[in-house]
């Protein structure tokens, strides 16, 4: 009776993999579907590494359905959807650039950076957003992976 969707399931703590295991086994188990990113990684509350970081008992039930990363065609596509979607011109180079840094950095990125480029477009007159907007907008903000790193660099000046 419904299906359960836990994202960055390798979060979860031996506790809730417990509880997961009981529910699992009810006459009124849910469907579950995990998410994660994580190659064998310490299941938390343990000092057990395990695939995924969920416990093996759990992983013997599950069928694990392996993805690949989109190409570079297909961050185009995804970002032209979504800026039809918001009602954001956008010229195809401009779009290329932006399916270029997605394809470097993340999606959810990348589609973060449609909404600041169209307002800098429309500040500076502009209906379109052009190269010179992205590139702009990109080096204002970071991606997750940049920001990690930029903050780990400059670790030593942060009080503590």
């Amino acid at each position: 009776p419904g299906v359960l969707f836990i994202d960055e399931v390798h979060m979860l703590d031996i506790e809730c993999f417990t509880y997961l295991n009981r529910a699992l086994e009810s006459t009124l188990a849910p469907i579950v579907v995990f998410a994660t990113n994580r190659g064998v990684s310490y299941i938390r509350g343990t000092d057990i590494r395990s695939p995924h970081g969920v416990p093996v008992d759990l992983l013997d039930r599950t069928l694990i359905v392996r993805t690949l990363p989109y190409t570079l065609e297909e961050v185009i596509q995804i970002l032209s959807l979504r800026a039809t979607t918001e009602s954001i011109t956008i010229e195809e180079d401009a779009l290329a650039l932006l399916g270029e840094i997605g394809a470097r950095t993340s999606l959810r990125y990348a589609v973060q950076l449609l909404t600041p480029s169209k307002i800098l477009a429309m500040t500076a007159g502009r209906e379109a957003v052009n190269v010179g907007d992205v590139e702009e907008i990109d080096k204002l903000f970071f991606d997750a992976k940049a920001s990690a790193k930029h903050l780990a660099k400059l670790d030593a000046e942060y009080l503590k």
